[in-house]
Order: C-alpha cells, then structure tokens, then sequence
C-alpha cells in the first residue's frame, strides 16, 4: 500500500514519515507532496489508497484538495492532519470523504490509530470492490465468452460455418436475410500505456467494457465481440442495410470518451457479401488499424487498396553494429545518441504505421539475442514493457494513439542500457569479447589508416583500455599486430613481379615506400625487394 503526506512544511511531513508505523499497517511507500497541486500530480501517477493532508497551503489548499479527490478517486481514504480547530473545515472534510480530523501537534498514538482505521476501511471497500467485479464478470462471462468464441471460429472460417451461422442466428439474433455486411476493427493492443496500467489485473474488464458501449449503441444492427485469435481487437458486426458504419463508429467512440476519456483507432473494411467475404471483410478493417499512420489524428481508418508496399521499409536492424557497440560501451552518452540518431531516422518518414513499431520491436529482440548469444538474462523488451499477458507489448503512443517519439526515445535507451549490463556481465566471463572484435576489424581494414585512437572511438573504449587488453589476449600490441597483418599480406604480393614495391606498399596500407620497407625489413629480417629475389629465385 501507498501512503502520500500533503503539507506545505517538510519538517511537517518527516515527522509524520518518523512516527507513523508503516510496517505495521502494511504500508511499502511513502510519497510526499508540498501543496494539493502538487499531490494531484502524484495520485494521477502513482495511486495511492491513503492521503494525509494538511488544510491551509499555498496554490490547491487542503479543501480544493478534498473536493477534487471526492469527486476524481472517492476510493482514496482521507486523513487531514490540520493547525486548525476550525468548525467550517472540519465540517468540509467531513462532507468530503475525510475519515479522521488530528490537530498538530501530531501525537503518535492518535496518527496510528487513525492509519489503522484508514487501511482496515480501504481493504474491506477493496475487497467489497473486487468481489462486485468478480461477480459482475462471473455474471455475464458465460454467455459473452461462448459467444466470442463461436464470432472467432465463425470469422475465421473455423469449424462448420453452416453450423456456426445457425447457433449465432439463434442465440444472438443474427438476422436470416443478411446479405451484406461492414466489419470494424479496434485495437486495444493500441491504447496507450496509461490507460492499459489501469487495467493491468483486469484486461477482461476493458473489454467487457468496450463491448457493452459497442453494443449499447448498435442495438439491432450489429454485433460486437472478442477476436480471441487476435489479442487486443474487439470486432464490430455490421450488417444494417439502410444504415452507414461510419456515423455509427463515430457515436461509439464518444460514448467510449464518456466511459474511459480515450478515443480509439478503429478500421473499417470495405461492404462485403455475407458470409462468404466476411473472412476478407475482417482482414481489410485489422489491416486498416495496423497500417494507419500513428502521425494522422483520424480515429477511423477505411481500407484501401495498399499502395505503399513498394516503399522501402526502415528498419532498426540496420543500426545493429552501431547500436551493439553502444550497448557494449556501457557510457550512457553513446546510448543517448543512439537512441537519438535512431529517433532522428523515424521521424523522417512520411508515414509510421502500428505494424511497423511492432516489426522493430520483434527485430530489437532478435538482435539482442544474437548479441548476447544464448546467456541467460532474460529479454529486456518483455521484462520492462511486456507487463500485459494477453496483449502484445505496449506500443510508443499517446492518449490520442499518435506517437510519442520522447517516450519512444526514452524506451530504446533503457533497452540498450538494460542490455548494456547484461553484455558487461557476459564480458566479465568472455574477456576476449570484444577484443577479437577489434582484431577482425583491423583484418578487414588493414588497407586503411588506422590509429589506436581510430579504434577506441569506433569500439567507444579507451585507447589504455583496448591496449592493455589487446595485449593480454594477442600478447603484442594492436599497432604490432597490425603491422605483421600487412606485412602478411605483402608477402604474398611481392610474389607478382609485375607490381612495383610502391604499388605493394600501398595496397596494403603503407603510403610511404621507404617507411613500408623499413617494417618489412624489422619483421622479416630483409627489405622487399630482397624477399622478391629470394622468393622469385627459389
């Protein structure tokens, strides 16, 4: 349980946090606000059960404070701990939900009983709470779930559909003489993450609710149901003859306002034949809320023909060195830049499509199993965003279902660093990680310059650190390293005698001859052209 302590003093408010017992009562987190301004802001984001308040405060006093909580979370239980023995604002509190009225100076004794009576209150009203919930569901959950069931097998061409029609017709009252029909897709996959955290234990909740206002509003001329093959869609059955789907969505989507102050994205297929195009019907309304654009405000996105396959696609899988090497770095500014290059690339296409969010989160995970090559660790994507069972992970999008690119920014870079300490932790085990690397680098670019600092800056490490393990590993120094490599490949060129020793020299990485020889000479005891002689010779 949570507890947030509202007093415009903060020696106040510590020596409420020093006398209450928390551990007592069950309490985990204290949290501390200065004004009611401020506390609206911390219950809005982290819903706590009890709030002790002071009365008088600068900006939202103690009443301001009441009133709002009375009417936005009447669940909250009250304690206001007051300088004030003041008729007017006891009888306020009192009207307002307020369970105890403790004069400062705080004694103990008294604090602890009123938490007490607070917490016992607010566990029976939850479990009150949860048991109306279960029996809510418990109540309508046969027959809505039998019917989604047999809408899933019938839509997705599963079972006799001959069969499937006649139960829907007489169970569900679907009309004997329909011929065509609309379909409506909505992804609660898309609601933002705010929204799918409030109902995190009870997703069966906001579905159960999204369908009743569907079905408040399409009386008889549709129905609305759980795509059980499909997590986070509900689906819309139209099939009214005289009426249009779209006004209809539109009267949906405000009663979905009223309920859950969220609009939501939904498509729409083209008029289809009934049954026999009722498959292709639901495809073209799910592609229509998958491929719509997350920058374009419209809540209903009809189909049309796709024409945007030809467009190259952008894909996260083509930072993957880039993005590993961060990661590997461990120096949070490389992250941060990362993220922020990437971010960089989004923004500038035209078009960004749910579909396509998901596609780089799926290839997010494949690259980060292929850098951490089977190590346990578990995957950082599902471990900090995956927190909804039934849903696919929540995507970067507002409460309009836009996206939201500094959230999104901020996701990637928690990723990379969370994967940052897991390949620290392989590395601790695998000493020669990133040094062979570094070694195959110089193996494909040995015809380059390359400097120890060209290296360090690419492999985001320090010039001592690459040296000191470089030589652990190969036991010479990277530049020595580099050197024998080109003098390798030398060798085996100075065997065409049709190349001059500068061409040689050259190829291999060396502009100056007359230093090329001088190496060559250290490692192989003759200069180049001595080696020709003997090699051609023999």
């Amino acid at each position: 349980m949570k507890v947030l302590i509202v007093d415009d003093e903060k020696h106040v408010r510590n020596a409420i946090d020093m006398l209450a017992d928390w551990e007592r009562y069950g309490i985990t987190e204290v949290l501390q606000a200065s004004d009611g301004e401020a506390a609206v802001s911390v219950i809005q984001a982290q819903a706590p059960q009890i709030v002790m308040t002071d009365m008088r405060m600068p900006r939202k006093d103690g009443a301001e404070l009441l009133t709002w909580l009375y009417t936005n979370a009447p669940q909250i239980k009250v304690m206001v701990i007051s300088g004030y023995d003041d008729f007017e604002l006891v009888r306020h509190a009192v009207r307002h939900g307020g369970m105890d009225y403790i004069l400062k100076p705080v004694q103990a004794a008294a604090l602890n009983e009123a938490l007490g009576k607070a917490v016992d209150c607010w566990r029976k009203e939850e479990h009150e709470r949860q048991r109306f919930t279960r029996q809510s569901i418990e109540v309508n959950e046969m027959k809505p779930h039998y019917g989604d069931k047999l809408f899933t097998d019938f839509l997705v061409g599963q079972g006799r559909l001959d069969q499937l029609l006649n139960q829907l017709r007489d169970e569900f009252k679907l009309p004997a003489n329909t011929a065509n029909c609309s379909l409506a897709v909505l992804a609660v996959a898309q609601l933002d993450r705010k929204l799918l955290a409030k109902f995190q234990n009870q997703l069966d909740l906001l579905f159960f609710t999204l369908i009743n206002i569907c079905n408040e509003f399409l009386k008889q001329k549709g129905v609305a149901f759980r795509q059980l093959n499909s997590p986070g869609e509900v689906v819309i059955l139209f099939w009214d003859e005289r009426g249009s789907l779209p006004p209809l969505l539109d009267d949906i989507n405000e009663g979905i306002y009223m309920t859950l102050h969220r609009r939501m994205h939904i498509g729409v297929s083209l008029r289809r034949a009934f049954p026999a195009e009722l498959t292709q019907a639901y495809q073209e309304a799910s592609q229509a809320v998958w491929r719509r654009s997350v920058l374009d405000p419209k809540h209903l996105h009809t189909y049309t023909e796709d024409s945007s396959g030809s467009a190259r696609p952008l894909r996260l899988s083509s930072l993957e060195e880039q993005l590993r090497l961060a990661a590997l770095s461990g120096n949070r500014e490389q992250i941060e830049n990362m993220a922020t290059r990437w971010l960089d690339e989004v923004k500038q296409l035209q078009t960004i499509t749910p579909e396509q969010l998901i596609q780089w989160d799926n290839e997010w995970d494949w690259m980060q199993s292929q850098w951490l090559e089977g190590e346990t660790g578990g995957n950082t994507r599902k471990e900090q965003d995956n927190v909804y069972p039934d849903l696919p992970s929540p995507l970067p999008l507002n409460e309009e279902g836009l996206l939201s690119c500094e959230p999104y920014r901020t996701q990637l870079v928690n990723r990379l660093a969370a994967t940052s300490k897991l390949l620290t932790q392989q590395h601790s085990k695998e000493t020669s990680f990133f040094v062979h690397d570094i070694a195959k680098y110089i193996e494909r670019h040995y015809q380059e310059e390359i400097s120890l600092q060209d290296v360090a800056a690419r492999f985001f490490l320090s010039r001592e650190y690459i040296a000191r393990k470089f030589k652990q590993e190969y036991g010479v120094t990277l530049l020595d390293y580099l050197s024998r490599f080109r003098i390798e490949k030398a060798k085996l060129l100075l065997h065409n005698s049709h190349l001059r020793i500068a061409q040689v020299a050259e190829m291999v990485g060396y502009q100056d001859e007359k230093y090329f020889s001088k190496v060559f000479k250290k490692l192989e005891g003759i200069n180049p052209g001595e080696f020709r002689k003997e090699h051609t010779l023999g």
